[in-house]
């Protein structure tokens, strides 16, 4: 495990390291899938592979070879304007059975909620709730209670966190209130959390109320070699969740900048109270409104505090670049170094 404050070139060289020696990285062809519910999350890049194609059919395919019973999807929309979604919802539907948990959206032609989606194959969708998180970049989290097929009755937050340190601690604090108000049950986090960071320097620090002790993290950023853990699968119950692995396949390192990762839920440890109604598990159909019953509640907001010279918009849209900057600098001097892996 990496120690606790590393720089971000320490880390990414650590994981470099660690990399044969990683658990659970799912090779393509593996055969034998284990019982239980396989739950992914997956940064699509907005369908735009390294290649700088974009493709959503490539997503779907990725997908189809994941074959996840729920899935949360990143950058599933654009990003700004009308937020169009990018995905051919009734294709990926007849090819992995998959079907979007249904959100209200100002536009009809938005899959999600801020660029986050989750997909499920079969259940009952008992609740769906879209949070407006606080930051300076446009953030958002999904938060779907859903009863499944399997018998898991799981709680789903999808999220996609800022490229800012503060904004991420803004943002996981709102996560644990927002959990902390709800009813409690079995709940899994799955999205890009943008934090490679262990220790107290992380920002995920603040999910240890309800997560406890992060599990260990599977680099999943870039695709085509590996080094960062911005992707990530919690549980506020980790007896229900097997190690997570990334979906590691040639078409997976080239379809999106980000691998998928999964990992499976044990039905029996997330299952219906036995004395729990009965239910007609069925299929959501994609809407863009939802039934009456599961219209969302978003969460309003404030701003936050931002310190002097740093209101502009213009100000904002420049320490979020430079954060991406940043990051994508370190991953290219790291992979410059001498002793570093040759691709």
């Amino acid at each position: 495990m990496q120690k606790k404050n590393q720089s971000l070139p320490a880390s990414i060289i650590a994981s470099l390291r660690q990399r044969k020696n990683r658990p659970g990285i799912a090779p393509a062809g593996e055969n034998g899938r284990p019982n239980g519910t396989l739950v992914a999350s997956y940064n699509v890049h907005k369908c735009v592979g390294v290649d700088g194609r974009f493709d959503p059919g490539r997503i779907g395919q990725v997908i189809r070879e994941i074959a996840p019973d729920v899935i949360a999807l990143q950058e599933a929309d654009k990003r700004f304007g009308a937020r169009h979604g990018l995905l051919d919802l009734a294709r990926l539907k007849e090819e992995t059975g998959l079907v979007p948990v249904p959100v209200e959206s100002a536009n009809a032609a938005a899959h999600g909620w801020h660029g986050n989606v989750v997909l499920f194959r079969q259940g009952l969708v008992r609740d769906v709730h879209q949070v407006s998180l606080p930051g300076l970049e446009p953030r958002g989290a999904l938060v779907v209670d859903i009863d499944l097929e399997s018998g898991a009755a799981l709680r789903i937050v999808a999220a996609h966190l800022g490229l800012l340190r503060r904004s991420r601690s803004q943002q996981a604090r709102m996560i644990i209130e927002l959990m902390r108000s709800r009813d409690e049950r079995p709940t899994l986090l799955l999205g890009d959390l943008n934090e490679w960071r262990l220790g107290g320097r992380s920002a995920l620090s603040a999910l240890d109320a309800a997560f406890g002790t992060m599990p260990l993290p599977v680099p999943s950023f870039p695709a085509g070699l590996p080094l960062l853990a911005l992707d990530r699968i919690i549980a506020n119950r980790p007896e229900i969740l097997s190690d997570v692995a990334v979906h590691d396949t040639p078409l997976a390192r080239v379809a999106s900048d980000h691998l998928p990762i999964k990992a499976f839920v044990d039905p029996a440890l997330a299952a219906l109270p036995a004395n729990g109604p009965d239910l007609m598990l069925i299929a959501a159909e994609p809407s863009s409104s939802g039934p009456a019953a599961l219209r969302d509640r978003e969460t309003p907001l404030p701003p936050p505090a931002l310190p002097p010279g740093k209101r502009s918009k213009h100000g904002n849209r420049e320490l979020v670049r430079k954060a991406g900057d940043q990051l994508k600098r370190a991953v290219k001097r790291t992979l410059r170094r001498p002793d570093g892996p040759t691709r």
